[in-house]
């Protein structure tokens, strides 16, 4: 089974060896991964790709080579899985049929107003229904069944993935600045944004200048002094954190370690989802330690160069209407917010780590890619190059 499948990663054009799947093959003996396809997808491509600019032709790969598989076999790992192991109590599925019965309720209003009241209503636990928030059903409201226009509650990861509103008090981790383990290439990448000065207190030797002063002394040591070269580039960061951000925390901590080596004036912010009127710096505290969104454009001039991260793929509610976070109740849309940003910051771009061809697929990737102008590239080594080619311009 696993040879097709490193045949087919050559056959990509990802240079893997041998020794690497032979590697593969001994982690796999050793038990590092047992049974899940998302930990076996780390372990391959850790095991046979070896520059990050490879990434997208792996996971294009490996989509078409797993498609369809939920689980890995029990004859890759040979031993069964307990049965007890895949059994899950009160989990509902529905058929093809079952789904086309569901009708939507007719828009974001409509939602919200069917929510209220029924809060309102509720007294009690519901299971398996069709109208009461509760579990397994397919009511709009609640968490583990279906319904093609709903508000998701108490649910900790998605399943249907169609859900408008997830109403979560989830906590999120700080991207580490301090990683330093595959951050290279992008730290290459940065370094197209350079604009080098010398500022601040001539406290470096000037070895060119003493030579020449020296020489025009007839020979008597005169040392020349000069301020160091710097990076005078000002880089303002937005970082997309929590939610589908998750799968993509190891790319944000690397880009965000490689900013931090290569920029001086590096100022960052977290967000979730999209841009609203608070900002925050420590995702520990982020209740209660947030920063007026207005305060962060009249803190920071426009010679900053604006950088948002994030992969844009939630509910376009949450970018085009009042009262749309997921977390909060929003006076004005994300699209304001992000359009005064634009308005102060003109040099700025989108870095998204969703592969570039899954974008059109979603409605609120296109809507957040027109507000940018077009200046949206994917989080990948080409697309920061293309990226910061457009922040210079």
């Amino acid at each position: 089974m696993l040879i097709d499948f490193f045949f087919q990663v050559k056959a990509a054009k990802i240079p893997a060896t041998i020794r690497e799947y032979l590697m593969l093959l001994e982690a796999l003996q050793k038990r590092l991964v047992v049974f899940g396809l998302d930990d076996f997808y780390y372990l391959s491509r850790a095991c046979l790709v070896k520059d990050e600019k490879h990434f997208d032709r792996f996971d294009r790969v490996f989509g078409a080579y797993f498609k369809g598989v939920q689980e890995m076999s029990d004859k890759l790992f040979g031993q069964e899985i307990p049965e007890e192991w895949l059994r899950q109590q009160a989990e509902r599925f529905f058929s093809d049929e079952e789904r086309k019965q569901i009708e939507a309720m007719g828009g974001w209003e409509k939602v919200m107003e069917e929510l209220k009241k029924r809060l309102e209503e509720q007294k009690e636990r519901h299971q398996g229904g069709n109208k009461w928030i509760g579990t397994n059903g397919t009511s709009p409201f609640g968490t583990g069944g279906y319904n093609p226009e709903g508000v998701a509650i108490g649910q900790r990861r998605r399943r249907q993935g169609r859900a408008l509103k997830v109403w979560d008090k989830r906590e999120y981790k700080n991207y580490d600045d301090n990683l330093q383990i595959g951050i290279r290439n992008i730290q290459i990448g940065l370094r197209r944004l350079r604009e080098f000065a010398r500022q601040g207190e001539a406290d470096e030797l000037d070895l060119d200048g003493t030579i020449r002063q020296t020489a025009h002394n007839g020979g008597m040591l005169d040392i020349v002094m000069r301020p160091e070269r710097r990076n005078r580039i000002k880089v303002l960061m937005f970082f997309d954190v929590g939610g589908s951000m998750d799968d993509h925390i190891r790319v944000c901590e690397e880009l965000f370690s490689a900013a931090r080596l290569e920029f001086k004036h590096l100022e960052f912010f977290y967000f979730h989802n999209c841009i609203y009127e608070g900002l925050w710096k420590d995702n520990s505290r982020r209740h209660n330690e947030k920063t007026s969104t207005f305060d962060v454009i009249n803190t920071y001039g426009p010679d900053y160069k604006a950088i948002f991260v994030g992969d844009a793929f939630m509910s376009p509610y949450e970018v085009t209407y009042k009262g749309g976070s997921v977390e909060h109740w929003n006076e004005e849309p994300a699209t304001v917010w992000l359009n005064r940003m634009l308005d102060h910051w003109p040099s700025a771009i989108w870095l998204n780590p969703r592969p570039e061809q899954r974008w059109e697929h979603t409605p609120s990737t296109k809507i957040i890619k027109d507000i940018m102008a077009n200046r949206m590239y994917p989080l990948s080594v080409d697309g920061l190059d293309r990226g910061l080619r457009r922040l210079q311009g």
